[in-house]
């Protein structure tokens, strides 16, 4: 059996993480989301890689947080299949959207560490979205999110799988069926 990595994204709010906690209650592998996990900790130290403070800061340590995430995995499974919440090109997505400067470096780090070619986006779901203390996107934002997402792994030669908005076990079947 080959491993497969594959990123489940999108915009905020729109069940990836729910999506990604059934999946690993199936008992598969999951990567949570890096940008999360760097927002919280960031909070906790009063530090400045936030995106409402310092989004270059920020962007930096979530494009390396995803590489090590990736890394980490590659390392640690061989045959098996991992799902990522986001992978390293949404870290590349985001700074494309804030106007920061991608280097051809972190474009060549994005070309080097792939994942399975089907990536999972999930669509904007208003009905589901909401904010918290680490999602403050408004809901144009969260459209506008998925949009740019798209485009960049579309960039980057994937074939984008949109995910059904239905139940959560509705979504997981259907992902699985896509990688059989």
């Amino acid at each position: 059996m080959e491993r497969k990595l594959i990123v489940i994204t999108g915009g905020p709010g729109v069940g990836k993480t729910t999506l990604l906690n059934c999946l690993n209650n199936k008992g598969f592998i999951t990567v949570p989301e890096d940008a999360r996990q760097i927002i919280k900790e960031q909070m906790e130290v009063n530090g400045e890689a936030l995106p409402w403070k310092n989004k270059t800061f920020y962007a930096e340590l979530m494009l390396k947080a995803s590489v090590d995430s990736y890394k980490k995995v590659v390392r640690e499974i061989s045959s098996q299949t991992a799902f990522f919440d986001r992978g390293i090109l949404d870290a590349i997505c985001y700074m494309q959207m804030e106007n920061i400067t991608v280097s051809e470096e972190w474009n060549a780090l994005a070309n080097t560490y792939r994942y399975y070619q089907k990536v999972f986006i999930l669509p904007p779901w208003e009905e589901i979205y909401e904010t918290d203390s680490e999602r403050k996107q408004t809901w144009e934002e969260a459209v506008f999110t998925f949009e740019k997402m798209k485009e960049t792994y579309l960039k980057f030669g994937y074939d984008i799988i949109e995910v059904p908005k239905c139940s959560v076990e509705e979504r997981a079947k259907f992902v699985l069926d896509s990688i059989k």
